[in-house]
């Protein structure tokens, strides 16, 4: 077995300078609103993995059905000698494409992607001792704006799954999907993992869980602000929000002041007011339709190979070259 390597792009200081930034940019915005990508300290990491095992969570669950179902499928159509996965996080479902793709016979590399250190050394050395055949070459980075240190060498395929592409805004989108696209070369691959628009009976409870779980995952990010930033947020005063917004087609999930109160946040020397019944956006779950994932990959400069479906069609997996 060869050891794992780990490049380090982006340090403790890095994701600081990157909090301060986006806190300061959202919460003097009218109205205001905070990245998702905040919810994701060590406690916020442990309340989402509460809730993918909740039953009204569906998302977790249907996407890895359906790579079980077609894994073999994708390794077969891909032919990757190098799998990279952005966001890997503990690289769960990853371990099926990885055994797919390996007895395929041409992956010789695993590229993990994650902003947290620790959470990928420890992925990298499971996955290098399970696969020790395979070299491991781990990023930490903020796929938003570090694709470009991605290592390049060997047909690759990029693994975008949990449906994490619907947390961007289309804007977001459309500049994400063409920066995959420019560090990919001509035939390379993007495999995307997208919710599918269905009866919003199904999906708001999916974010609204009838224990509560998905509340108090929300209101972490008011946690991380304290602890992170100084500030003085009362997290049980905010009331969890999740909506279905009909005309964006996406969830949205918002913090709600249940009273009227002052907040200040020491290390950016703002003092905030919040009045009784002011919601802040915390994030978007956008869901998509087949046609508009295919008009978007192709806006990028991808042409879609295959679409893959669950028997509900509540998610999708779409494997897109790079023109």
């Amino acid at each position: 077995m060869t050891a794992p390597t780990l490049e380090i792009y982006l340090s403790d200081d890095d994701l600081t300078s990157a909090l301060r930034a986006d806190a300061r940019l959202g919460l003097t915005a009218d109205p205001k609103w905070l990245p998702p990508k905040w919810f994701y300290d060590a406690r916020g990491s442990e309340l989402f993995e509460q809730i993918t095992e909740l039953p009204e969570y569906y998302p977790t669950r249907t996407e890895r059905a359906l790579l079980e179902r077609v894994v073999g499928e994708i390794a077969r159509t891909a032919q990757a000698e190098v799998l990279v996965e952005l966001g890997a996080g503990s690289a769960a479902k990853t371990r099926l494409l990885l055994s797919a793709l390996t007895a395929e016979g041409p992956l010789k590399t695993y590229v993990p992607q994650d902003v947290s250190s620790s959470a990928l050394r420890a992925a990298a050395a499971e996955i290098a001792t399970e696969f020790p055949g395979l070299a491991v070459h781990g990023v930490v980075s903020d796929f938003t704006d570090t694709l470009h240190n991605l290592p390049r060498g060997g047909r690759r395929m990029i693994a975008f799954l949990g449906g994490t592409i619907g947390n961007l805004v289309p804007a977001e989108r459309a500049e994400f999907l063409s920066s995959i696209r420019e560090v990919l070369e001509p035939g390379e691959q993007l495999l995307l993992g997208a919710g599918l628009v269905i009866d919003p009976a199904v999906l708001v409870p999916a974010y609204d869980d009838a224990a509560g779980v998905t509340a108090e995952f929300n209101r972490n990010v008011l946690h991380v602000l304290n602890s992170r930033l100084d500030a003085d947020f009362e997290p049980d005063k905010f009331a969890h929000v999740a909506t279905w917004e009909t005309e964006d087609e996406w969830i949205e999930m918002r913090l709600e002041a249940t009273e009227d109160m002052t907040v200040t946040v020491r290390e950016l020397d703002l003092t905030l007011q919040f009045a009784r019944g002011e919601q802040m956006r915390t994030e978007i779950s956008a869901k998509f339709r087949i046609d508009g994932l295919d008009a978007e990959l192709a806006a990028a400069g991808f042409e879609t190979e295959q679409v893959w479906t669950d028997p509900d069609n509540r998610f999708a997996l779409v494997l897109a070259a790079r023109r």
